[in-house]
Formats: structure tokens, sequence, C-alpha cells
């Protein structure tokens, strides 16, 4: 009998394999689901780490799984929801775990894959010092040099759903797919609110037995140091899985081991992909980086942290008694204590610091501001609400989160001189940069937030002299990621003390810290004002100059029946195609940003007001951008480095213009370089052919003279040339009338006359009649356009 049982495993595995194949996913989720529910533990022990890597894919990322971070109910509605509901925390997977979970079995998880500091930890035969790892790492049964972590169900299942959204990079994602609309991020929101519930306790796990329990994996036994780094190798090799001691129903662990163990997953496969050592490595700008975050991933964290924080402020009142708190807390509440300090804080901070020095200077670095600000605003996920006549006016933060702020200190100083470097070297005409610099100032400018901010600011920095009992002390800190079953060391009561060991142990104890409102980071303000000013300036420019282009171009020139662009110097920016209602966001975006500075800093509103009259009078009369910051040399004008950041970011430009014939200049992108070669030659022949009857017709004084001087002559190119001996020396063609047809070569205008001859025959008009409206209304824009510029004058430059 044994036999044949043995085998029923690998048969099973090789059916579900061929389903599959051979059916739909809805018939193979109902099908799964038939076999979890019938089929005994011992026999769905052989087919779970299958399943699990055929729903979020391999650790290489070759089998791309569900590809749950692409499913989406617009796009595939049945697929979805199948899959939301059999992945739900009581749905027929977590069952599976569950009934697992009651047999004690175990699964592999190679150390390999995990975060770069866990593994190199671990390789090196340290322990880490999260209680995740301990008890767990044991070699391969071949006997080789691979490290594996022995993981219970719960586990080995959760570790491969956080770890798919770093090894599914290179999946498929089209750009039209949201990642808050993903079947991933739904499921990552539904196991927060399960296993860190806001209201009420976890839901206890469904038995397989009636009246039985799932049993917790060991607690996390004090006995074991939770500071490993550093220890013995050998103490790695003793922590084998087989060595732990056996479970037992701890009440305290069964309520709440599910949600230590989600969330210290959630954490080290997020965010712990870099260690402080690391970080300050990566200072370096000759170190290669070795992991890059998506905006995906940055999302995630983002709802992480949103619900955390709502997790935390979820902490019933304490009471007035010290003995009835420590008889009636439950170790639900006791953990939203400390979820935030302990387990999250240091690998957050380390994560921010690294994508702050070495994201993108683009709009997609939106996606970590506002990870960054969900976190300082823990208040906008407490429970209570704002009074409603109140709903108008900036909300002042309270005083209650004065210890937070203390706590975190680093997170608002350290973290917005970092934004002020980025802001500096981005550009601030941008829509979207000005409007990231909108967001901080206005955070940082909430009602008594400042203070807040300059309290712990202060605290830090009082003198250790004043506290002589402290001087002997080490400023340490609780340590990070151990379990909440370990030790804990009493709570420390000096504000003082709690801010200077926040920041010493984020950033070592040779840290120099900079005050956010010293003298350094207010220059840097002042700066950043200054750019502010600039960026404004140079959008009213551009809004002006296509105001201007508007006025001046009729509904012909977008045929390009009128050759003025090939003279123009206008290199444009990004604002011309978003349009003239996005340069006014960007003006009240930056005017904002900037009435919240000086909120923050209380900038000098003198100093401001000379600076921004030194901006506005730098500009030329003609509203242009002004030259880029130069100095004069023996060689003529240098750029300084200002000069370089201004011309880079679209600032200021140097006004270099075409100084040849306009009809040689070099072909553009959106000509036809075959008819630009044609054109010209024919061009050319016919003022060959006819060039003394345009210079009779020219010289004539009634209309048909002025019409004709306006038409076939360059008036701002002859200018050029008659007041530029180089030119006229240079220039050996006739500059006097004649035809230019280069405007036809332009794609817009053979797609322009194609839609004018669709259009014509769709009313029956006929070509003939088509090119005879076509001619005779460029006619009538010529005859307008001599009447109205009769007497125009070349521009001077």
């Amino acid at each position: 009998m044994a036999g044949p049982y043995l085998q029923q495993p690998s048969f099973l595995l090789a059916t579900l394999k061929a389903d599959c194949v051979n059916k739909p996913f809805a018939q193979r989720c109902h099908d799964l689901e038939t076999v979890i529910e019938e089929f005994p533990a011992k026999e769905l022990h052989g087919i779970f780490p299958w399943l699990v890597e055929s729903i979020f894919g391999s650790l290489d990322g070759i089998i791309v799984g569900w590809n749950l971070r692409c499913l989406q109910g617009r796009t595939n509605p049945t697929e979805y929801s199948v899959a939301l509901d059999f992945l739900d925390p009581s749905g027929p997977m977590m069952k599976l775990v569950y009934k697992l979970q009651a047999e004690e079995y175990r699964y592999d998880f190679p150390v390999s894959y995990l975060p770069g500091p866990v593994k190199a930890s671990i390789q090196e035969q340290v322990l880490p010092e999260c209680s995740l790892y301990h008890n767990k790492v044991q070699f391969t049964s071949s006997g080789g040099l691979d490290l594996n972590l022995a993981l219970n169900p719960f586990e080995y299942y959760m570790f491969y759903f956080a770890i798919s959204l770093i090894t599914q990079k290179n999946s498929p994602i089209t750009h039209h797919i949201s990642p808050s609309n993903s079947a991933y991020f739904i499921l990552v929101d539904t196991y927060l609110k399960c296993f860190l519930p806001t209201e009420g306790s976890v839901l206890p796990p469904p038995s397989s037995n009636p009246g039985g329990a799932i049993p917790s994996p060991t607690p996390r036994s004090p006995a074991v140091p939770f500071t490993s780094y550093g220890m013995h190798h050998t103490s790695l090799l003793k922590r084998h899985i087989a060595h732990q001691p056996s479970v037992n129903a701890d009440p305290a662990s069964q309520e709440i081991w599910r949600s230590e163990t989600l969330l210290q997953i959630f954490v080290e496969m997020w965010l712990h992909h870099y260690s402080l050592e690391m970080y300050q490595k990566m200072q370096s700008p000759h170190v290669k980086e070795s992991f890059k975050p998506t905006e995906e991933h940055v999302l995630v964290v983002r709802l992480l942290v949103k619900h955390l924080h709502a997790f935390s402020n979820s902490l019933k009142p304490e009471p007035l008694s010290p003995s009835a708190h420590s008889h009636t807390a439950s170790p639900l509440e006791e953990f939203k204590r400390v979820v935030i300090p302990r387990f999250v804080q240091q690998k957050l901070y380390i994560f921010l610091q690294h994508c702050f020095g070495h994201w993108p200077l683009d709009a997609s670095f939106r996606a970590v501001l506002e990870m960054w600000l969900s976190y300082l605003q823990p208040w906008r996920y407490a429970p209570e609400k704002p009074p409603q006549t109140a709903e108008l006016l900036p909300r002042s933060v309270s005083e209650k989160w004065a210890a937070f702020i203390q706590e975190n200190l680093l997170m608002y100083t350290k973290l917005f001189v970092g934004f002020l470097n980025r802001t500096l070297r981005t550009d601030l005409v941008s829509p979207k940069n000005a409007l990231m610099v909108f967001r901080v100032a206005k955070v940082f400018a909430q009602p008594n937030l400042a203070e807040m901010i300059l309290k712990g600011e202060q605290l830090f920095l009082e003198p250790e002299l004043v506290i002589p009992h402290r001087q002997h002390r080490l400023f340490m800190t609780p340590t990070l990621g151990g379990s909440f079953f370990s030790s804990w060391p009493p709570t420390i009561t000096d504000a003082s003390f709690k801010v200077k060991s926040h920041v010493y142990s984020l950033e070592g104890q040779d840290f120099q810290y900079k005050q956010m409102f010293g003298t350094e980071v207010r220059n840097l303000v002042l700066k950043l004002a200054q750019l502010i000013c600039q960026a404004q300036q140079t959008a009213k420019s551009i809004s002006d100059h296509s105001a201007e282009t508007m006025a001046s171009h009729s509904f012909f020139s977008w045929f390009k029946f009128t050759p003025s662009e090939m003279n123009g110097s206008y290199t444009g920016n990004d604002l011309d195609e978003i349009g003239q209602d996005s340069i006014k966001k960007t003006d009240e975006y930056l005017e904002k940003a900037l009435e919240y500075l000086c909120q923050i800093f209380k900038l000098n509103e003198a100093q401001l007001t000379q600076m921004m009259m030194k901006c506005g009078t730098a500009q030329d009369e003609n509203g242009k951008k002004q030259l880029p910051d130069c100095i004069e040399s023996e060689n003529g004008l240098i750029l300084t480095p200002l000069g370089r950041y201004q011309m880079i970011n679209g600032l200021r430009r140097f006004d270099v213009q075409y100084q040849g014939d306009t009809e040689l200049q070099p072909i553009r992108s959106y000509e036809n370089a075959t008819l630009v070669r044609l054109l010209y030659r024919l061009s050319s022949a016919l003022n060959e052919r006819f060039a003394e009857q345009m210079d009779v017709l020219c010289s004539r004084e009634d209309f048909i003279g002025r019409f004709c001087c306006y038409h076939l002559t360059n008036p701002h190119f002859v200018h050029k040339i008659r007041y530029s001996p180089v030119l006229k020396d240079r220039t050996n063609q006739n500059w006097g009338p004649r035809i230019s047809l280069r405007f036809l070569a332009s794609y817009r205008t053979l797609f322009s006359l194609l839609m004018l001859y669709f259009i014509a025959s769709w009313f029956y008009i006929g070509p003939v009649g088509c090119t005879f409206i076509i001619l005779f209304s460029y006619f009538l824009y010529a005859v307008i356009m001599t009447f109205f510029f009769e007497g125009r004058k070349p521009h001077e430059h």
C-alpha cells in the first residue's frame, strides 16, 4: 500500500501541470479549489512549491506566473475576479497554507534570492538581526555551499508574494496599466487590512480539524540575541532549523504571529536592499548602483506606509493607571505601539536616502516624493476628523505629534535638504517639477510643523553637559527588526536623549548634523527662491511668445504656407506643447511654493522683493530669455557653472540664428529630403529663368509691385547681407526677388494637402476644384498680408 500512495503526489502534480496547458484559467482555479478541499495535507505538500511558483512566478523571473502586476479588472474582469477570490485571506490558497501549517511542513527558499545585505550577511555566516531568519538557515541536502531558509508554509507563501514585486521586473507591462489598479496592489492592501487590522483583532485561521488550532511557528525566544552582527561565525551553523524547540500554544504568539511575520517579510523584501554601510558607500559617485527600485515598487511601499500609520494610530488610548495598562493591553495593541520605530523606520530611511540621491531627475520622482510625504504626516491617517468649520483653513499639527517628529527628525530635516539639492538641479519651468516643489512646501508649511521640527533640532543640539548623568551612556536604540516577543529596553523618557539616539542610530556616532533652519540650508532655500523667480519669468516669456505666435500666424501657417519658421531662433519648451493652461498652473505652483517657503523659513520680504525685481529686470525689452551666465576672457565669453546649469535646463539660451541663405539650411526632420532637393532645383531654375521679370515687377510702385516685393523677397536676409561684409563676400547667389518652394517639402504641408483633397473628394469638388480653392484662398491671404504688412522692417537683433 505504501508504494502506490507515495506515487500519488507526483501523479497529482502531473495532472495539475497538464491542466495548466489544456484548461482555461477559471476552470483551473475551480479544480484547484476542489483538490485543496478533498486531498489530505500529505498529498498537497508535494504540489505546494509548484503551485506557489506557478502563481507568483519563479525567483529568477523566467516564469511569469499569473502576472498579477498586469492583471486588471478593466481589461480582464473574469481572470481578475477569479484570481482575487482564490488568493483572498479566506480563499482556497490560504486554506491550503493553513492546512499545511497544521502539519508543520518546511520548504526551502534559496538565500541567493534574498536582498543584498541579508544575502551577504548569511553567506559570511553572520546571522541578520531580523528574527525572521533565526533558526531557519541550513545547508542544502546535497552538501554544497548553497544555503537555504527552511520556511513554514505561511512564510514561504508570503516570501514569494512579496519578492515577486522585485523579481518580475522584466514582465511585459504596458504603459496604459495603472499599478494601483492591478490585482497585486489590491492583494497587498487586502493582506494588510486582514493581518494588520485597524479595527478589531486578527481573524483566526480556519482549522481543518474541529476544535483544533493552527499552531504558530516557534516563538522568538528572548535568549536568542538579536544583535547578531559580529558574532562568532560558528554560531550560525548551530542555529539549524532542526534544533529549534517544539511548537507550543503560546496565546500571545497565536494572536499576532502572522501579523509580525507578514510585516517583517514585506519590510525585508521591499526595503532592506541597502544596509547602513552600503548606503554610506553609495554616496561615492564611482560606486555602481546594486538595486534600482521601480515606480511601481515605490507605490506599493507607500501603500504599506499609509496602512502602518493607520494601524499605529488605531491604538486605544492608554489607561490612566500604569498597572491597569499592563493587565489590559493586548499583544496586538502593544504591537501597534512599536510597529513603525522598531520594524520600519531605519530601513525606510536608508531606502529614501538612496532614492533621493540616485533617482533620475524627472517627473517619476513624484512617486518617491509622495511616499516620503505620507510618512511625514501620520496625522492624516488618524481616526479623529478635523472640525467641519475649519475645512478651508490649513489644519494645524497637534502637539501630540511632537514625539513622532522628534523621533523621526532626520526624515524631516536631512531628507528635506536632499530634496533641495535635487530641486536645484531640475527645470522648474516644467509643470510636473513645479508641482513637486509646491507639494513639499505646502506640507512643511502646515501650521506648527516647522516649530516642532525646530524644537527637535534644539533638543538634538542641546549640550550633553546639561545632563551629567547621561554622559556615560552610549546612544543606542533597541534592536530594529527583532521579534515583538524579544526583550525590550525600558522606555526612555528624556526627550533630548531620544532625539540623539534616533540620529546616531541611523547615521552613526560621527555624524555631522546639518541644521534645517541653519545658515547653510537657508542659503540653499534662497537659491531655490531665486530659481523659482527665474522659472516664473521664463514661463512668462514662453507664454508671451506663444501668444504672439498665435496672433501673428494665420490659419494657413499650420499648413506651412509661410517660411517664417525657417528663420526663427526660438527653441521652445515642453510648455509649448502642453498649452497655456499648464503655463498658468506652473506659475501658480511656483508662486504658492515661494509663499510657503517664506512662511517656513521666515524669509525677509524686502530681500525677496529685491530678488524678484532683479529677475524681472534681467529680461530684455522683447521679453525673451536673457543670455546664460558668462564671464569674459581673452577668447571671448566662457560659461560659468551657473550658465551651464541654465542651458542644460533650458532656463536661458544664446540667440543662435542661421546666418546663411534660408534655401540652403540643413534639411529638417519634418521635411522630405528628396522633395527639398527637387524643389530647390525647380525654384533655382525658375529664379534663373524669370529673374529679370521679377525685378521689373518688384520695382513697380503700384499694388502689383508691393505684392511681388513682399512675397518674392526676404527682407531679413537682404538686410543681413547688405550690412554684413562677410556675408556679402561669401554669398555669390542673387539675393534679389526669387521664388521659394521649400515649404512644400514639409510633411505637415503634404499631409494638409492630402486631407484637403480627401475632403474635396468627399464633397465631390474634385482635384481641380480643390486646387482652385487652395490657390484662391492663398491669394486672398497674400493680398491681406500685403496690405497689413506693407511697410514691415526686418527685426533688429
